[in-house]
C-alpha cells in the first residue's frame, strides 16, 4: 500500500512526488516512457523564475535526481486503468494507493514528416512562448489554424523579423479577432491552403517546403518552424473515474480535484488556461499538498 501513486514523471508528477516525500509519505511514480515529459524537448528554459537559463534535459534530470534522493520509487510501466478504490493497474502489475495523482501530461501533435524529430530543439518547436525569444530578429513560421497558432503568430510577430503563418485551409478555426490583428501586422505573411511537407537543413533547420492544394511546392527559408496543431492527452483510460471534456482533457474542480474522491489531477493533462513549466510544478505541489491534507482529515 502506498500513500500516493502518481501517474507520470513529468514536472507536475515529479513535483507532486517531491512534496509528498518531504511530508514523509510513501510514494510510487509510474511512467510509461521517460522522466521529464515534454520539457526534455526544450533546448533552453529561460522563463522559469530564479533560473536564468537551463536546458530542458538538465532541469528534468535535476528534478528526477532530487526526487530519487528523497526515496521515491519510480517504475517504468504503462497504466491501463484506475479503479475508484485507488487501485492503479499497469501492463505489469497493480498498485494500491490511499490517493492517486494523474499527471500524465499531453503530447503535442506531430506533423509526422521526415526529420521532424531530428530537428526538435534545432529549428522545430512546439511552444512559441517557451522558445520564441531565441529567434529574436529572425525568420520563423507557425503552422496551424486554431487559436494557439494565431496567438503564437501574434506573439512571434513582436519578436521575429518575419512570421509566416501556414494553414491547410483558406479559413482559420481560431477567433476572427486574432486573424484581423494578424492581417494588420506588416511582418506576417499568410500561406493558406498549404501544408508543410519537407524540412531541410544540415545540423539545424534551414528551410521548409510547403505544398498547396494544387500540388505546387514552394521553399521558405527560415530559422524555426513552430508547430501548433494541437495536443493529444491520453485520458480515455481514466474515463471511469474522471470527467473528460470534448478535447480529451480532465475536468478539474478547484484545479486539482476530479469527480472521484482521492483521485487528483495535475499538469497539462487537465483543463487549464496555460500549459507551461511553471504551471505544471504549481499543479504538482498543490495536488500533493491537498491529497496529504485530505488523507489526514479522512484518517481522523
Amino acid at each position: 500500500m502506498y500513500d500516493i501513486v502518481i501517474i507520470g514523471a513529468g514536472p507536475a508528477g515529479l513535483t507532486a512526488a517531491l512534496y509528498a516525500l518531504r511530508a514523509r509519505k510513501k510514494v510510487l511514480v509510474l511512467e510509461a516512457k521517460s522522466y521529464g515529459g515534454q520539457i526534455l524537448n526544450a533546448s533552453k528554459v529561460e522563463n522559469y523564475p530564479g533560473i536564468e537559463s537551463i536546458s530542458g534535459f538538465d532541469y528534468a534530470t535535476n528534478l528526477y535526481n532530487q526526487v530519487k534522493k528523497l526515496g521515491a520509487e519510480i517504475k517504468y510501466e504503462t497504466v491501463v486503468r484506475v479503479e475508484e478504490d485507488k487501485t492503479v493497474i499497469t501492463n505489469k502489475d497493480k498498485y494500491k494507493g490511499k490517493a492517486v495523482i494523474i499527471a500524465n501530461g499531453a503530447e503535442n501533435k506531430r506533423l509526422d514528416i521526415d526529420r521532424e524529430e531530428e530537428f526538435v530543439g534545432k529549428g522545430v518547436s512546439y511552444c512559441a512562448t517557451c522558445d520564441g525569444n531565441f529567434y529574436k530578429g529572425k525568420i520563423v513560421a507557425v503552422t496551424g489554424g486554431g487559436n494557439t497558432a494565431l496567438e503564437d503568430a501574434i506573439y512571434l510577430s513582436g519578436i521575429a523579423e518575419k512570421v509566416y503563418l501556414i494553414h491547410r485551409r483558406d479559413e482559420f478555426r481560431g477567433e476572427d479577432k486574432y486573424v484581423e490583428e494578424l492581417k494588420e501586422k506588416k511582418n506576417v505573411e499568410f500561406v493558406l491552403n498549404s501544408n508543410v511537407v519537407s524540412l531541410n537543413g544540415d545540423e539545424k533547420l534551414e528551410s521548409i517546403i510547403v505544398k498547396d492544394n494544387e500540388e505546387n511546392e514552394k521553399e521558405i527559408k527560415l530559422d524555426c518552424l513552430f508547430i501548433a496543431i494541437g495536443q493529444v492527452p491520453q485520458n480515455q483510460i481514466f474515463s471511469n473515474v474522471v470527467d473528460i471534456n470534448d478535447y480529451g482533457y480532465i475536468e478539474a474542480i478547484d484545479d486539482v480535484h476530479t469527480k472521484t474522491s482521492g483521485i487528483y489531477v495535475a499538469g497539462d493533462t487537465r483543463v487549464k488556461v496555460l500549459r507551461q513549466l511553471t504551471t505544471a510544478v504549481g499543479d504538482g505541489s498543490i495536488a500533493a499538498t491537498i491529497a496529504i491534507k485530505e488523507m489526514k482529515i479522512n484518517k481522523e
